[in-house]
């Protein structure tokens, strides 16, 4: 994917966030975040990636860390949206789950360097705003972890651990962001449905979903 990842159904690349320099700070801040990591980012670095002077970065962003915060925010809320528009879907648990794997799987390879920012400077967010991303994580795992329930309680799924087998499945999940290439032999669609399989074997699925 380009520079300035999209999101499915959007026309503008981070379109939710105005105004447009604002954008284009956000987007190669994502870059160099993924690139080099949050701590070895400048806002030089950031402002030079988007054509501007460092002193341009903090008429929209007080500090480098509110910036990452923006990111984290807006990228967990997609991830979030893509899991649980499957998850409360129609269909078995176990139809769901696929369904949730595939999608949320697509998602971090779809979204790859956003995502390795997201997913992996979590701990560099100050205390206030990691603990509004942590809740945001709670959700994705509660959605996951109901789903494997639901399966459990009517028959579909054998797991003596859900939540170890939901920490497990979304791990899967997620590290595709940081291996994920899109010059490699797998498309995002691809690499969704083996994850989905993987996981039904993971949680013992009576039938697999197609």
């Amino acid at each position: 994917m380009s520079t300035a990842e999209q999101t499915e159904g959007e026309d503008l690349p981070w379109g939710e966030v105005t105004p447009d320099a604002a954008r284009r700070l956000l987007i190669a801040a994502v870059e160099a975040f993924a690139e080099r990591g949050y701590h070895a980012t400048t806002t030089r670095d950031i402002a030079g990636r988007a054509g501007m002077s460092p002193a341009a970065l903090y008429i929209h962003y007080k500090t480098k860390e509110e910036l990452l915060h923006r990111i984290s925010r807006i990228g967990h809320d997609k991830a979030l949206r893509v899991l649980r528009t499957a998850a409360d879907g129609p269909g078995s648990a176990a139809e769901r789950l696929a369904d949730a794997v595939r999608s949320f799987v697509r998602w971090h390879a779809d979204h790859h360097t956003t995502a390795r920012v997201v997913q992996y400077e979590l701990d560099a967010l100050g205390d206030e705003h990691r603990t509004e991303i942590i809740a945001l994580r709670r959700q994705s795992d509660a959605a996951v972890r109901d789903m494997i329930n639901d399966g459990v309680r009517n028959g579909e799924f054998d797991v003596p651990d859900v939540p170890g087998t939901t920490l497990a499945v979304l791990s899967l999940c997620i590290d595709v962001a940081r291996w994920f290439n899109v010059a490699g032999h797998r498309t995002p669609d691809e690499v969704g449905a083996l994850y989905a399989d993987l996981v039904l074997r993971m949680v013992g699925a009576q039938e697999r979903a197609s």
